[in-house]
């Protein structure tokens, strides 16, 4: 599967528009314990625990997208936007939301 943040793919032509593909994965609560008890690693203002959970929670909506889009017969998925946005009443879980054109390509 191609991805692509950009609404075209250089060389390559687009056949068949099939429909806007997302995915998310939500972090609870639980999630931001762990990695603040582990804050310890934090190295010039980083937190490699806390950059560890949100690049997996990004490849999960991502290889949730993968799938539906494979789902509607794409090879490709172009104009990829990432949404990073805080739930619940106190703010404690936080969704990563990746969205899409699946297309396929000619």
């Amino acid at each position: 599967m191609i991805v692509s943040t950009t609404p075209t793919l250089e060389g390559r032509a687009v056949r068949e528009y099939l429909g806007v593909v997302a995915g998310e994965a939500i972090l609870g609560a639980n999630i931001f314990r762990d990695v603040f008890a582990g804050i310890r690693d934090v190295i010039g203002g980083r937190s490699g625990s806390y950059e560890k959970v949100l690049r997996e929670a990004r490849e999960e909506a991502m290889k949730e997208m993968s799938e539906a889009a494979r789902r509607l017969g794409a090879d490709a998925i172009v104009g990829i936007d990432y949404d990073y946005e805080t739930l619940g009443d106190t703010g404690s879980m936080l969704m990563v939301a990746v969205s899409g054109t699946a297309v396929r390509l000619g």
